[in-house]
């Protein structure tokens, strides 16, 4: 430690009653090993001086640095309830303790004097850490405990629990996820029997019911990789999701009991299976990802079909680039553009009179009932205008996602 630097602490002392740990943490670039509280107590011996300041005397903290033990307290009951592997602790410091220590940065001109509220999150982690048997981790914990110092006051901040799946719509009607009333905004009104819904019933609700349950979490967040028709049906091994449980007091939850419970729970209607922890990142993933789709699709014509001139015109579709401009019946709450989607494969199954049922492939993103429709020609081009022969979807099951 230079000569320099003792001089400036002993001019401090003459100045202000700075316990040890306040005076060892104003030196940190200067002095590196030990604790705040042993540099301070070697910048003492230095200057020869045997008074030493009580932490509850010290003009800067005023004894804060002295309940480290008080707040570990009360943190530790606070997250007696939470499951958590990882975490991390903050906190709030009096505004006046925080002046204080500015003033003597600036009168110092010091650049690398650690902030007090440092000290304490680090101190109590350093602690906690093995008293709790968890690790401190800074980038991404699974709960951070927050201490206001002057009130005695612990919040937590609970990172999500993400939860990827796959589930089967074994029933037509149920939309993926939650609808607001469109009258009263969520509120709850006499048109929608005052649950602020449109409908009873969602996919995101029915699966989240018992995660929620199992984890004691506060509210959840449903993210699909795309989503069906409310009038569709999703068969096959089923489409990716990602369930975000939030504020989760418990995080090591039997998955394989989640999945069972909710499938004995939603027999005929709901099936998830996959189950897997995963995280935010995630969402991302499934979210921007491209998965080709197979769809089922019973079709009905305006008058009786020609099997050999509707298979020829599902073998031309092979292969086909088509355009479709944002269809008519979502035009409210999409982009009005053109996309242009690949269609990868299209097969008769059969036809009798007036129905038809055929197998789509196609690439994400493709909207099925117009490409059959033609939807005032806003798909081009459409199996109705091949054949000559206004048809319609009257019923649509994804039968395969692709990709995972």
């Amino acid at each position: 430690m230079k000569a320099h630097t003792l001089t400036q602490a002993e001019q401090l002392l003459q100045k202000y009653r700075l316990c040890d740990s306040c005076l060892g943490r104003l030196f940190r670039k200067e002095i590196t090993k030990g604790s705040n509280t042993e540099k301070g107590q070697w910048i003492r011996t230095q200057l020869h001086q045997k008074n030493k300041i009580p932490a509850k005397e010290c003009w800067l903290c005023e004894g804060l640095t002295d309940e480290i033990h008080h707040f570990i307290d009360l943190i530790t009951k606070t997250l007696e309830e939470y499951e958590f592997d990882t975490f991390l602790i903050g906190s709030k410091i009096d505004e006046d303790i925080q002046e204080k220590e500015h003033q003597l940065w600036d009168q110092l001109t010091l650049e690398d004097a650690e902030p007090i509220k440092m000290e304490i999150n680090r101190e109590i982690g350093k602690i906690l850490e093995p008293q709790l048997k968890k690790t401190v981790d800074i980038p991404n914990p699974d709960i951070m405990a927050v201490i206001d110092t002057a009130y005695d006051h612990v919040t937590l901040q609970i990172s999500s629990l993400f939860i990827y799946g796959r589930y089967r719509k074994l029933q037509r009607g149920i939309p993926q996820t939650k609808w607001p009333c469109q009258i009263c905004l969520g509120k709850g009104c006499k048109k929608c029997k005052y649950t602020g819904k449109l409908y009873e019933i969602t996919v995101e609700e029915l699966i989240a019911k018992k995660a929620l349950e199992l984890t004691q979490g506060t509210d959840e967040s449903f993210h699909g990789s795309g989503r069906e028709d409310i009038d569709a049906r999703m068969l096959g091994t089923g489409r990716p999701f990602i369930l975000e449980v939030k504020d989760p007091k418990k995080r090591n939850i039997d998955l394989s009991l989640l999945e069972k419970e909710t499938n004995n729970a939603l027999k005929n209607i709901i099936e998830i299976s996959c189950l897997r922890f995963s995280n935010r990142e995630e969402i991302a993933r499934i979210k921007a990802a491209e998965f080709r789709k197979t769809y089922r699709v019973t079709m009905e014509a305006a008058q009786p079909l020609n099997k050999e001139k509707l298979i020829k015109v599902a073998q031309s579709l092979q292969g086909q680039l088509i355009k479709q401009l944002t269809p008519t019946r979502v035009a409210h709450r999409r982009a009005n553009k053109i996309r242009e989607r690949l269609i990868y494969n299209c097969t008769i199954e059969s036809v009798e009179g007036i129905i038809a049922i055929l197998t789509l492939e196609t690439q994400s993103g493709t909207y099925v009932k117009e490409l059959v429709s033609g939807d005032n020609k806003k798909t081009q081009p459409n199996l109705s205008e091949l054949i000559g022969i206004p048809c319609k979807v009257k019923e649509l099951d994804v039968i395969d996602v692709k990709g995972e």
